[in-house]
């Protein structure tokens, strides 16, 4: 859920990062597959393949990694898919070839792009307090719903602090299977003071987009996961991406295990089956990188919100601690990662328990998404996993 300069204590409380190292030279294995529309060789070189395997390749024997995919997608949607590592530690199989995943605070893009939806149909104001729809419950110490826009949550400026520590604090013997209420992760976050007064800072809090849901839910009568189906997920035909039901711990298709520890160079503990609750609406979805790619794609061609939302979702405030270089940029939902070829690309990414995911799409419409198996534990292996993206985009 966390973002991705913070990779190193999200999800973890104070202490210990979420991922480690494996000794991975029996670990390692690597395929490229086209997907049946990618037949044209001109999509993708044989450099961006031998560049792509490589990158993989290091994340599993470098950094530890269990397993690692990628899928790649040119402007034309000619798609091709890429693996290293083990699917599963124990029996030793391969990963699944664009297998699901746990995308984290991908989630963010899906509720925010409907909360848009809601403002295009006139139903929500971005610029009205909180508390027009969800009145009385956004109070704290230097907090008020009245001083707090939707467009601040949307955007992290609105100075509520995260509750993330709250939901990992032992995570392997307490919190792996407990549900959490949405309400009481609201509470966990209004527990704390104020970062800042609402629209003078940023800061990323999952709190922000807990409200979010609570605000699609409110105006919309309909359960936030249900709008997310109906609105997205359905109409784009991402087969492979689902909300998860109440209570379901498992992950529905062909997917590699996910793992976790507390420390580098310790034991790895499989953390597949998690209940997905304490992401919610901020990072609950589950999905395959080639669905991410077309929904990031399909979201900025203009397919899912009229122009004048997206430019407001484009629409961007500094955000220098949302990734490991610095030079970030962070709209309504989405954010800006700068690129070694030049220029920016579109983004967001998600960290939860057992699954890492980076992912963006380019101006001419070059996407890509990596996902790795564990959080990592060291600032090198977070900036290794996004340099692998930048391969993937900027690789020709």
């Amino acid at each position: 859920m966390s973002n991705r300069r913070h990779t190193l204590i999200a999800l973890s409380g104070v202490a210990a990062a979420l991922a480690l190292s494996v000794p991975a030279a029996n670990a390692l294995t690597s395929d490229a597959t086209a997907t049946p529309a990618a037949h044209s060789q001109d999509a993708f070189k044989g450099r961006t393949d031998a560049a792509v395997r490589k990158s993989l390749r290091s994340l599993v024997k470098e950094d530890g990694f269990p397993g690692a995919l990628a899928s790649l997608s040119d402007p034309g949607g000619r798609a091709r898919n890429y693996t290293a590592g083990v699917g599963n530690l124990k029996t030793r199989s391969k990963v699944p070839t664009d297998g699901q995943v746990r995308i984290a605070s991908n989630t963010k893009m899906f509720t925010a792009t409907v909360v848009l939806q809601l403002v295009g149909e006139g139903r929500i104001d971005l610029d009205a307090p909180i508390e027009t729809y969800l009145p009385g419950l956004v109070r704290g110490d230097g907090i008020d719903g009245h001083d707090i826009t939707v467009r601040q949550l949307l955007q992290h400026t609105s100075g509520l602090p995260d509750y993330d520590e709250e939901v990992v604090k032992d995570y392997l013997t307490k919190q792996q299977h407990r549900y959490f209420e949405p309400h009481e992760l609201i509470e966990f976050g209004l527990n704390k003071k104020a970062l800042f007064a609402p629209g003078t800072g940023w800061s990323y809090s999952n709190t922000n987009y807990i409200l979010a849901g609570l605000l699609v839910q409110k105006v919309t009568g309909r359960p936030v996961g249900e709008e997310i189906t109906h609105r997205i997920i359905k109409p784009l035909g991402l087969r492979h991406t689902y909300w998860p039901g109440v209570g379901d711990q498992t992950i529905k298709g062909r997917h590699p295990h996910g793992y976790f520890a507390t420390a580098p160079n310790t034991p790895y503990t499989d953390v597949t089956e998690q209940d997905p609750s304490a992401g919610w609406a901020a990072g609950g979805l589950i999905a395959t990188p080639s669905d991410l790619n077309r929904f990031l794609t399909a979201l900025l061609d203009g397919k899912l919100l009229e122009p004048e939302q997206l430019k407001e979702m484009q629409t961007t405030v500094d955000a220098p601690d949302f990734d490991t270089v610095g030079d970030a940029h962070y709209g309504l939902g989405i954010a800006t990662v700068k690129l070694s070829c030049g220029g920016y690309a579109w983004t967001h990414g998600g960290n939860a328990p057992g699954y890492t995911t980076r992912n963006a799409v380019t101006k001419d419409g070059r996407a890509a998404t990596i996902a790795v198996t564990a959080l990592p534990t060291t600032l090198p292996a977070a900036q290794h996993i996004e340099a692998a993206l930048d391969t993937a985009l900027c690789t020709r």
